[in-house]
């Protein structure tokens, strides 16, 4: 079966699912979208990934990567290879010597993964005919029967009047966000900081 190979391209509250967040996928070479609702915690350990975040004490998915590595096992791809149900199945596809592993995985989980060893996603045909949406007009809005938005700046809980704080005041809140370990605050004070560092 052909691979069609996907990047993130969102990360976003789900609008049919409070508490939920969706993580927008798109093909490399089409206009379609693949979105999948996650959880919260799923969705910080992708953004603290993709932010290049360094935490305090390391996160499930990175102790999960860093053990990998320990025992010589690479992270190859990620294939998210079935829709049943309307939930997502994923695998982890590993070399460890020259031998291929296949690990079954959370969707979520997966691309967590597969973000901290920046190695390829894939899906095949079928799951984006099953539950692919379509952009219209090179829009960002997405039509589906489970709707996804972006989440803007403005719908982070706890930080807002970043504005009127100087940079050293970021710097702080940045540091003391990441203390307390709330990465989806520390994501908009960074943010904000490279908005203003140009």
């Amino acid at each position: 079966m052909k691979k069609v190979p996907l990047d993130i391209v969102a990360l976003s509250h789900s609008v049919t699912q409070s508490h939920n967040y969706a993580v927008v996928l798109g093909e490399q070479d089409g206009v379609r979208r693949l979105p999948i609702v996650i959880g919260g915690f799923e969705a910080q350990a992708i953004a603290v990934a993709m932010e290049r975040m360094t935490p305090n004490r390391p996160l499930t998915h990175d102790l999960f990567k860093d053990t990998l590595e320990t025992f010589d096992i690479k992270l190859k791809e990620v294939i998210i290879n079935n829709l049943l149900d309307g939930i997502f199945y994923a695998r982890l596809i590993c070399d460890k010597d020259g031998e291929e592993i296949e690990i079954d995985s959370r969707t979520s989980d997966a691309l967590a993964m597969a973000v901290r060893f920046e190695c390829p996603v894939y899906t095949y045909e079928f799951i984006l005919d099953a539950a692919g949406v379509i952009l219209e007009d090179n829009d960002d809005s997405i039509e589906s029967s489970q709707p996804v938005k972006r989440q803007t700046k403005k719908e982070v809980k706890g930080v807002v009047g970043l504005a009127g704080n100087t940079i050293e005041e970021l710097e702080s809140m940045l540091s003391e966000v990441l203390g307390n370990e709330d990465y989806e605050k520390a994501a908009e004070i960074r943010d904000e900081i490279k908005k203003r560092n140009g």
